[in-house]
């Protein structure tokens, strides 16, 4: 299933997959050098460490590729008539001004405001109009609230 990034987003994901199969790979690489060395590696316990961290970066690279195959890199919207993955909302609720940015998954920080288009939210919002309000059902209850613009 093919998710949505921002370039910035996009670019952060390329410099991590470069960092594990570079500078990661070559610290495990040393620190198994350095474990051969010490003998027996039936009861090496830091050789055991270095082969597993070794196949936790493998993984996480095959995962970072496979995520890079499908990635659909999100353009700056086209017009603000409504909300769309890229969109910043800005929102009222209980008379309280909140902005939200729809991103992918992959960006998704609710603290920062960037909300996955795939949570409760982002789905409640996407295809909405600026002065619609949109019901929003969390596990807490529901919540309203107004769009009051979209950039």
């Amino acid at each position: 299933m093919a998710d949505y990034i921002s370039p910035e987003g996009l670019e952060k994901l390329k410099e991590e997959l470069n960092k594990f199969k570079t500078e990661e790979r070559q610290a495990i690489a040393a620190r198994l050098e350095s474990a051969k060395a010490l003998g027996d590696l039936s009861e090496n316990a830091e050789y055991q460490e270095a082969k597993e961290a070794q196949s936790l970066n493998e993984a996480r690279i095959v995962e970072l590729e496979e995520m890079l195959k499908d990635i659909i890199v999100i353009k700056k919207p086209v017009g603000t008539d409504f909300v769309q993955i890229g969109s910043q909302v800005v929102t009222e609720r209980d008379g309280n001004e909140e902005i939200y940015t729809i991103v992918g998954s992959e960006e998704a920080d609710p603290v920062s405001g960037k909300i996955s288009n795939e949570s409760p939210m982002g789905k409640s919002f996407l295809g909405k109009r600026r002065g619609e309000t949109v019901e929003v059902k969390t596990p807490g209850g529901n919540m309203t609230y107004m769009i009051k613009d979209i950039r």
